[in-house]
């Protein structure tokens, strides 16, 4: 199986969209791309300086942008891609990559939507001196315990001994004079305490953003940062990008979820490299590829012939919903072939060692079959039930 994964801030470096702007179609689609968000994205991925990229509301589009034109140039066509990728994720900001490249929004709207969360983020930033820094090394739950006493946020637990704490300037301070043992950390170059309560005024921002997007369900499965569940529904993809503004990135668990989906190869586009190497750590047995420039696509198609799983990409008469998580299913005994169902309805839970989910249809329809039976083990994205579409549903 293979994933495409989507970085997140920080990854940009000045420079690194000249040898995208060399294949043919790219510089069009940039300055398209460009026009929409009001920025010149191209102008800022090949000659402006690290300060200026590293800018919240400059770096934002420009790694949005620069995701979805190397997937233009890696599948020529949107539907090659959907047929042969089996899941995509994005850290943080990367999250609108892989929902407009899922096909859960237009290419257009990500860019006006990401241009405003960039706007929004580094607004909020002005309101107090805040930061991040990376704790290195250590027992994570000695990591976990340590930042959050010193008022702090776990804000991204990336996996592989690598949690980013976020706060106050004090607050990073006295965790530097205070670090858990075997560990390091190390101040990030970023404007602010960004997916902590600091970013409530963005989130308030994009909610109202968000009521006028219209979305569609993902056309691959998406394993969200909130807590590493996979997620097919459009509106639920879209509030998840909305509120994960504020609250912890849980890249550790989207890692795991890849694992339990039995991913054998993993594609990181650019501006690539710092999500391949938490991967690489993680996921050992796992072939990984950061597609840094064009010179990378001749091995990154090698990857999605081997790796791919063909399946059709057009859509089914009746719609399935998907287990969210790895665990034991609790089945709806209510729920027998014929009943109908609701937008929203709960239609059984998922139980780990972790936690326990339940699990709601997005779409109304008349159950067909189950496709599990009570207590079976389940994995991510593991039909649960099928249902015929009723109502406006059927007729869309």
């Amino acid at each position: 199986m293979l994933a495409i994964t989507c970085p997140g801030q920080g990854s940009q470096t000045p420079g690194f969209l000249s040898a995208w702007l060399e294949v043919p179609g790219v510089s069009d689609r940039l300055h398209w791309l460009s026009t929409v968000a009001g920025i010149d994205l191209e102008r800022h991925g090949t000659v402006s300086d690290e300060e200026t990229i590293k800018d919240t509301a400059v770096a934002q589009p420009l790694i949005v942008a620069s995701g979805l034109l190397s997937l233009l140039a890696l599948f020529e066509h949107p539907a090659d891609g959907f047929r042969v990728v089996g899941a995509g994720v994005g850290h943080s900001v990367g999250e609108i990559t892989a929902a407009s490249a899922a096909g859960v929004i237009s290419a257009e709207q990500a860019m006006v939507l990401v241009r405003e969360r960039g706007k929004a983020m580094a607004h909020a930033a002005t309101a107090t001196p805040t930061g991040m820094s990376a704790v290195i090394g250590g027992d994570e739950e000695e990591v976990v315990a340590t930042i959050e006493r010193h008022g702090l946020t776990p804000a991204n637990r990336n996996g592989a001994g690598q949690i980013v704490a976020a706060g106050t300037l004090e607050q990073l301070a006295a965790l530097a004079d205070d670090k858990p043992a075997r560990s390091r950390v190390l101040p990030l170059k970023v404007a602010g305490a960004f997916h902590t309560e600091h970013m409530a005024p963005a989130v308030d921002t994009l909610v109202r953003l968000s009521r006028a997007i219209s979305t569609h369900d993902a056309r691959v499965p998406l394993v969200s940062n909130a807590d590493g569940q996979v997620v097919v529904s459009g509106p639920e993809v879209l509030r998840r990008i909305v509120t994960q503004v504020s609250n912890p990135v849980r890249f550790d668990l989207c890692l795991q979820t890849l694992r339990d989906l039995g991913v054998t190869g993993i594609i990181e586009i650019p501006p690539a490299g710092a999500l391949t190497g938490l991967a690489k750590r993680e996921l050992k047995g796992v072939e990984t590829l950061a597609l840094r420039t064009p010179d990378d696509i001749e091995a990154a198609q090698r990857m999605v012939r081997e790796h791919g799983s063909p399946r059709e990409a057009s859509e089914p008469a009746w719609r399935v919903v998907v287990s969210p998580a790895k665990g034991r299913v609790t089945l709806d005994g209510g729920l027998a072939a014929g009943s109908g169902v609701t937008a929203g309805a709960t239609i059984a839970s998922i139980s780990s060692l972790r936690e326990s989910i339940e699990v709601r249809s997005e779409h109304p329809g008349q159950v067909i079959e189950w496709l599990v039976e009570d207590g079976d083990p389940v994995a991510p994205g593991q039909p649960l039930l099928r249902l015929h579409p009723i109502g406006a549903e059927a007729s869309a």
